[in-house]
């Protein structure tokens, strides 16, 4: 089932699916972060009012914001 990163609840997992962003400076960075397709991300924290949410890839835990959250496409586990 497909879900938006940002829709995920704590401890949920996926792997990323897609990548929305238009904005082609944002999009690489956050493939240079390592949120590439076929990425496993686990949600460990969110901001209590929406600013951002906290997800564990690749071994590190990486903060981005919700807005950003809204645009890649997981896969759930």
């Amino acid at each position: 089932m497909q879900q938006y990163l940002s829709n995920l609840k704590i401890g949920q997992s996926g792997f990323i699916s897609e990548i929305l962003i238009q904005d082609i400076d944002k999009k690489r960075h956050l493939l240079e972060l390592g949120l590439t397709k076929g990425t496993k991300v686990k949600v460990k924290k969110t901001a209590p009012y929406g600013g951002s949410i906290s997800i564990n890839l690749r071994g590190y835990e990486l903060c981005i914001s919700k807005k950003d959250a809204k645009n890649i496409i997981v896969l759930l586990v």
